[in-house]
């Protein structure tokens, strides 16, 4: 089950950026020392109660004139529309109820998505909430009083956004097939790689359940068995602004991502890796999906025998923090090695689902730890008693040790190298957890 996006919509000083700080607290995901993954705040996840969502802030409007603002406003809340399950909507009592608030309500009422209107700035409920009543007129429901600096009204506005949550259906529960979304900056190719994978199969499915954003899915059947293929091709909105664009793009794949099982990572043979494409990793990496990079346009290079390793150590190079994933050269003009992306994503999915016995972990973390005696500090060392493995998709393991602080991250990385050793776990990521054992 993916998570339910939510996205934020908002004329400028409205409080977006505070309301997105107050709901993301200390879980923002920004990982530190960590090259290409995206710093600038474009999402988060967050949970209340017994539900998580992902956030996302569909960006910043810069104030020069009120037909920009309203123009930009539109490709904002398009975005929203696009991409959320449920979107809310920002206005700011002390400005009042403005034209560009009517215009943008009546986009969002007519997209049939669900909209939760929220007043912001309303830091006494007794002083503010008759001006708050004035926001009745943009015909989008109740209109729920917050303050995001003070953090006022926050839970009331949090219990109206989950309530329009897809219901967890049977039939989704029940959806076993492979997710594999095709991600990667504009113009690389990936609508040609879908459209070469898909053949005359061509089945497309845009309202399996749980899917309320337009993204299409399409179903593909090879050798008995099903793919879903999650498209974020052809979803480029025109914009004048390169980083509108490059955030726009962002924001699509986030949602593909969150969605996916696997991710496969397009990138253009010719342009090598760019920044861009250092960020969707990022994001794959963040939320621990399998992962394979396919070097699209590489028929259009020049090659010799040293070609493939050369290029191999630059994506390794640029892409250090994910050694696990998968590399494959294809062209989606030829179709060289298109059909070797079925085998890799079974490799994957299969590595991605694998359970190591508790056993069998402690011995490998037995002989890593005779082998490479554990940090210490101040006269204190490190202690491990125990591993065991609490989850799949990703594989995930809990080590119990004395003192957590003691764990420093590079020894994390040596026990995730000596659990790969033996069990490869090719294309996916690993997560571990550190846990204390007191009175040892």
């Amino acid at each position: 089950m993916s998570k339910p996006i939510v996205a934020i919509v908002g004329r400028p000083n409205v409080g977006k950026s505070t309301l997105f700080n107050a709901l993301a607290g200390e879980n923002i995901s920004i990982v530190k020392d960590t090259p290409g993954v995206t710093r600038d705040r474009i999402y988060a996840d967050v949970t209340w109660l017994d539900y998580s969502f992902t956030l996302i802030d569909t960006g910043g409007i810069e104030p020069d004139s009120s037909d920009i603002i309203l123009s930009q406003m539109r490709e904002q809340a398009q975005i929203a529309i696009d991409t959320a399950d449920v979107i809310i909507f920002l206005t700011d009592v002390r400005q009042g109820l403005v034209d560009a608030d009517s215009k943008v309500a009546d986009m969002l009422r007519r997209s049939r998505k669900p909209v939760v209107l929220v007043v912001n700035k309303v830091d006494s409920f007794q002083k503010f909430m008759g001006d708050v009543y004035e926001f009745y007129n943009l015909g989008i429901g109740d209109p729920v009083a917050v303050s995001a600096a003070s953090r006022l009204g926050i839970g009331d506005m949090l219990d109206e956004v989950v309530k329009h949550f897809p219901a967890k259906s049977a039939q989704e529960e029940e959806d076993d097939r492979p997710r594999v979304a095709i991600v990667g900056k504009p113009n690389v190719g990936k609508s040609s790689i879908i459209n070469k994978l898909i053949g005359e199969n061509r089945v497309i499915v845009s309202n399996i359940a749980g899917t309320t954003r337009d993204a299409i899915d399409t179903e593909v059947r090879r050798n008995g068995k099903d793919y879903i293929f999650i498209d974020t091709a052809g979803l480029r909105r025109k914009s004048k602004v390169k980083e509108e664009l490059e955030r726009y793009s962002i924001i699509r794949t986030v949602t593909a991502v969150e969605r996916a099982d696997v991710v496969i990572l397009v990138i253009d043979a010719t342009e090598g890796v760019t920044e861009q494409d250092a960020k969707i990793a990022g994001i794959a990496h963040e939320r621990g999906k399998g992962i394979i990079i396919a070097v699209n346009k590489w028929d259009a290079i020049e090659k010799n025998d040293k070609t493939v390793y050369e290029y191999t150590n630059k994506i390794r190079t640029i892409l250090s923090y994910m050694p696990y994933a998968e590399i494959t050269f294809i062209s989606a003009v030829t179709g060289q090695r298109l059909p070797k992306l079925f085998e890799l994503i079974d490799m994957v999915i299969q590595n991605q689902n694998l359970r190591i016995a508790t056993g069998v972990l402690n011995e490998i973390m037995t002989e890593a730890v005779a082998l490479q005696q554990p940090p210490s500090d101040k006269g204190k060392r490190l202690k491990l008693f125990y591993i065991t493995q609490v989850a799949v998709r990703p594989p995930t393991f809990v080590i119990f040790v004395n003192d957590k602080e003691l764990m420093h991250f590079s020894y994390t990385r040596y026990l995730e190298n000596k659990i790969r050793d033996a069990f490869g776990f090719r294309g996916t990521a690993l997560r571990f957890l550190i846990r204390e054992r007191k009175g040892e």
